[in-house]
């Protein structure tokens, strides 16, 4: 696994979204909800998705189909 300091900021926001849903089937959190990934960063995932979302006309086909495979509807319309 790569550490958290290699990472960007946007993969770790993926990471942990992917390890909320393997914890809960979900991919809503709550937007306060905090994320402790396996090396400890702590990643404000509500935060991280509500952002993303705000600004998903900026972002990267790479990053919307990394969000849309993890089951975020509004991503994958937008990729489409």
């Amino acid at each position: 696994m790569i550490s958290g300091k290699a990472m960007s900021a946007f993969e770790r926001g993926v990471a942990a979204l992917a390890q909320y849903k393997a914890r809960t089937g979900s991919v809503k959190p709550p937007r306060a909800h905090v994320e402790v990934l396996a090396d400890g960063s702590e990643i404000k995932l509500g935060v991280f998705l509500s952002n993303n979302k705000s600004r998903r006309a900026k972002l990267t086909a790479d990053k919307l189909a990394a969000l849309a495979g993890l089951g975020l509807e509004w991503a994958a319309a937008e990729a489409a």
